[in-house]
């Protein structure tokens, strides 16, 4: 790889005119050469000399019979076919990558999401496409993918996503629902039956509500109903606040994304499983979008298709 670095920087990127010597080694004859590379003999020889010229030394020893290779010019072949092949391989994968999907592939997403959702999709993605590795970032803050080399940001967001300068597309829908332990529900009596009921029973929610909170829910059709209740927990992050919950710390409004795997060990279940208090778009943020590697567009459609089966509204 030195060797193919080199060769350009000295060279100035002329690979057409490497080729070309390359070829009438080779072939032995600048016809043969040219036929090979679909040019002219003038052509080719104007490549020669051009190539010559920026080396400052003499290549090959030409006779009317024939075109020979000086020792200079047999030492620089086999380093300069070296770094040819290196870029052969190199553009081959390249064009691979948008078929064939390997490699490896850096991921970003918050970390509610990532701590219970991504765990499992990541082992069963894993398990269809063994030839791609995988990085997770856990990060609530936006990551520039260009500067951070990311190749895919899960976001999920209530309203529209923030205009971060790069392509997303959505790849799932949730809503946020109310949850709590069956021990919390047994001390206190019960689920609530009517979101009055709320007021009666201890809140956990995210760090940002202080003091007395307007929960809004929403229900069948459309119908809302505000709540006023008070907080006993706060946490900056639904993970945390569905930890909480599940502990029997109370009632707490978290993504049915991130409660799914608490709800299938019975840690939590939904209470007023017919309201809700918000609802969101889980999006995927890449580089390039539908012109991304094919192991980022894998990944991409086996989140989509995932939730859509687990996750359906």
């Amino acid at each position: 790889m030195e060797h193919m670095v080199d060769i350009l920087e000295t060279l100035g990127g002329s690979l057409d005119d490497v080729r070309a010597f390359c070829a009438v080694t080779e072939f032995g004859t600048v016809s043969a050469a040219a036929r090979q590379l679909g040019e002219t003999k003038g052509s080719v020889s104007r490549r020669l000399s051009r190539l010559e010229r920026r080396l400052g030394v003499q290549l090959l020893a030409r006779t009317p019979r024939a075109v020979t290779p000086t020792d200079e010019g047999l030492a620089f072949h086999a380093r300069a076919r070296e770094a040819l092949n290196w870029l052969d391989e190199a553009a081959e994968a390249a064009r691979q990558s948008k078929t064939v999907p390997r490699g490896h592939l850096r991921i970003t997403a918050p970390m509610d999401f990532g701590m219970t959702a991504l765990p499992d999709l990541l082992v069963q993605f894993r398990a269809r496409h063994p030839q791609i590795t995988m990085e997770l970032v856990l990060a609530n803050a936006p990551i520039d993918l260009a500067a951070h080399r990311v190749d895919l940001a899960l976001r999920a967001a209530v309203d529209d996503l923030p205009d971060m300068g790069y392509r997303a597309s959505t790849v799932g829908e949730f809503r946020i629902g109310l949850y709590a332990s069956p021990s919390y529900l047994a001390a206190a009596g019960g689920a609530p039956v009517t979101p009055a009921d709320l007021k009666a029973h201890d809140l956990v929610v995210a760090r940002e509500f202080s003091g007395t909170v307007q929960l809004t829910l929403t229900g069948d059709r459309r119908k809302r109903r505000e709540v006023a209740v008070r907080p006993v927990v706060q946490a900056n992050d639904y993970a945390s606040i569905l930890r909480i919950a599940a502990a029997g710390g109370g009632i707490a409004p978290v993504p049915d994304l991130v409660a799914a795997g608490s709800i299938a060990t019975g840690a939590v279940r939904r209470v007023l499983p017919e309201w809700h208090a918000a609802e969101g778009t889980l999006y995927a943020i890449t580089l390039g979008g539908r012109d991304a590697p094919a192991r980022v567009r894998v990944f991409r459609e086996f989140v989509r298709e995932n939730l859509r089966a687990s996750h359906p509204l």
